[in-house]
Order: structure tokens, then sequence, then C-alpha cells
């Protein structure tokens, strides 16, 4: 995404302008969101109420967090089933891109690939805690 935006301003310093940059740098910046958000769950690093937490029994801490995980798989089963009707949408009525001229629902894919990451990671991080839940 920095190459594509770096190639947008160099291009328009000289007084030409690529019309695909600005949508490629949309688009991967959308997607680096979702794969990224996927990180974060990976290392735990989404805001939380931690001051609360922090005064509870370790045991009763670590199902607290085995409860949010399994919401935040709720939710993100919730955001993955519309993201796969909105992409069959969009692949039934193939609108394109603007300037590319690539079918839309290439981009909105990183809704439910986005959300499979997600659950997968929560899947992992349950099993983890799960698995060390007498250690302490």
């Amino acid at each position: 995404m920095s190459v594509v935006v770096f190639i947008q301003v160099v291009f328009r310093w000289i007084g030409a302008s690529l019309p695909w940059t600005e949508e490629v740098s949309r688009y991967l910046l959308v997607w680096t969101t979702f794969m990224g958000g996927a990180y974060g769950v990976k290392t735990y690093a989404h805001i939380g109420v931690g001051a609360f937490t922090l005064l509870l029994p370790k045991k009763i801490r670590k199902a607290l967090s085995i409860f949010v995980m399994v919401c935040g798989i709720i939710l993100c089963g919730v955001i993955f089933h519309f993201g796969v009707r909105l992409v069959q949408l969009n692949f039934s009525i193939m609108q394109l891109t603007p300037a590319m001229r690539m079918p839309i629902a290439y981009m909105y894919l990183a809704i439910p690939i986005g959300m499979s990451c997600f659950i997968l990671r929560y899947i992992i991080n349950i099993y983890g805690t799960i698995r060390d839940f007498n250690k302490d």
C-alpha cells in the first residue's frame, strides 16, 4: 500500500495522475485492516477492560476471557454471514470498481475472509486458555 501511495505522489508531482492508485490503496487498506485485526486477536492486542478483571481471581479471569472470546466468535460469525451475502450480491450484479473495472466483490471478500481469520484465532486462543486453565 505504501508503494502504491508513493507512486501516486510521484506521478502527481510530475504532473501525471494514475487513476487506479487511489482505488488500489483504499482496497489494500481494507484488506490490511481485516488481516491486522486477526493478528490483533492472536496477540491479545484489542482493547479490553483490564482494571475490572485484574480484581478477579485468576481462574475466574480465565473463564471470563473464554466467555469474551466465545462472544467474539459469535459476533464474527454474524459479520461473516452478512459478508458472504454481500459478496454474493455483488458477484450477482457484477458491480465494477470505477477505475480498474474489476468486480467490487473482490474488495468485499475481505469481510468473510477476515472474519474467518478472526474466528480461527479466537478458537486457537480459547484452546490455549483451556489448556493452561489450571496453570498458575
